[in-house]
C-alpha cells in the first residue's frame, strides 16, 4: 500500500513592504487655527502681559515708569476702591436677576407659543443692537426724566416711596440714582439673556411635556420638573453673558448715575484717562478680572450643568 503525497506549492517571493499613503491635508486644521491663535496672542495675551507689567511699575508719566515689582499697588487699589467693587457687583447682580425674570417668560413665549410671530419677536429682541450702545443709554435719560410720564406713574403708584426707603431713588427723582443705573444695565444686556434662554428652550423635546401631562402632572409641575431643569444651560449662559459685562460697565453709571453711584469701571476709566495713574488702573483691572473669574467658577460648579449653549 503506498501513500501519495502532494508536493508543497512553490514558495512565492514576498511582496516588498509599502508605506501607507501619506494623508493629504493633515496640517490643514492647524493652518486654519493659526489666524485665530495669532489674533488671541496679539490682541489678548500681549496686552494682558503688558498690563500685568504695568501694574507692578512705579514712576510718573513725565519721568517714565519702571518695573519695580511694587505689588503694594494692588492692596492700595483694593483698600481705597472696595466700595466701588461691591457696588458694581450689587448693580450687576440686580440687573442679572431682572433680566432673568423678564427674559425667561419672553424666551418661553418665543420657543413654545409664538407660532408664526416667532421671527418678528426675535427681530424685536435684537433690534436694540441696530443702534449704538451710547444712544440706547442716552434714551433712558429721556425716559426717566424728572416730571416725565414714567416718574409720574411711579409716583402715582407710590413705588418711589418704597425705592426711596430702600435707598435706590432719591425722593421723586429717578435719574442719578442706583435705580436708573440698574434700569440701564437691564435694558442694554437683556438680549444677552433672552437669546441663550430661547436656544436652550427650543431644544427641549415637546414630547416630554406631553408625557408629563399623560402622567397627570400640573402645568406648574411640568415647568418645575421638566422645563426649567432642561433649560439650565441657557440660564447659566444668559446670566454669565449678563453679569460679566455688567460688572465692568461704566457707560450706564456715567450717563444715568452720579458720583455716588460710580462703578469700578468708572474708576478704571478715570485712572487711565484723567488721573493718568496707569499702575493703579492696571491693578484694578486685574483685581476685577480675578474677582469675576472666582465668582464665575463658583457659580458654574454650583449650577450643576456643564452643557452651556
Amino acid at each position: 500500500m503506498s501513500t501519495l503525497t502532494e508536493a508543497p506549492p512553490p514558495l512565492t517571493p514576498a511582496a516588498p513592504e509599502t508605506k501607507p499613503p501619506r494623508k493629504r491635508g493633515r496640517w490643514t486644521p492647524y493652518w486654519l487655527l493659526l489666524p485665530g491663535i495669532l489674533w488671541l496672542v496679539v490682541f489678548f495675551a500681549a496686552p494682558m502681559v503688558y498690563q500685568a507689567s504695568t501694574s507692578v511699575q512705579t514712576g510718573s508719566l513725565e519721568e517714565g515708569y519702571k518695573v519695580t515689582w511694587h505689588f503694594v499697588t494692588y492692596w492700595d487699589a483694593v483698600s481705597e476702591y472696595w466700595p466701588q467693587f461691591l457696588r458694581s457687583v450689587a448693580y450687576a447682580a440686580s440687573a442679572t436677576v431682572l433680566c432673568l425674570l423678564l427674559g425667561y417668560p419672553l424666551a418661553y413665549l418665543i420657543a413654545f407659543r409664538a407660532g408664526r410671530w416667532r421671527n418678528l419677536i426675535m427681530i424685536l429682541v435684537i433690534a436694540p443692537f441696530f443702534t449704538s450702545f451710547l444712544i440706547r443709554t442716552l434714551a433712558w435719560k429721556t425716559i426717566l426724566a424728572d416730571g416725565g410720564p414714567v416718574v409720574g406713574a411711579l409716583n402715582t403708584l407710590h413705588v418711589l416711596d418704597v425705592t426711596s426707603w430702600l435707598g435706590w431713588t432719591s425722593g421723586d427723582r429717578v435719574l442719578a440714582t442706583p435705580l436708573a443705573v440698574v434700569c440701564g444695565l437691564t435694558y442694554n444686556f437683556l438680549p444677552f439673556m433672552i437669546l441663550p434662554l430661547y436656544t436652550s428652550l427650543e431644544r427641549i423635546d415637546g414630547r416630554l411635556h406631553e408625557a408629563a401631562g399623560d402622567l397627570y402632572a400640573k402645568p406648574s409641575t411640568v415647568f418645575r420638573k421638566v422645563t426649567f431643569p432642561l433649560s439650565m444651560p441657557g440660564v447659566v449662559s444668559g446670566t454669565l453673558l449678563t453679569f460679566i459685562p455688567a460688572t465692568g460697565d461704566y457707560v450706564n453709571a456715567s450717563l444715568l448715575g452720579s458720583a455716588d453711584t460710580g462703578m469700578i469701571g468708572n474708576v478704571i476709566q478715570s485712572q487711565f484717562l484723567r488721573v493718568l495713574d496707569y499702575p493703579t488702573a492696571a491693578a484694578l483691572s486685574f483685581v476685577l478680572m480675578a474677582a469675576i473669574l472666582a465668582m464665575v467658577t463658583f457659580y458654574i460648579r454650583k449650577s450643576g450643568t456643564e452643557d452651556l449653549v
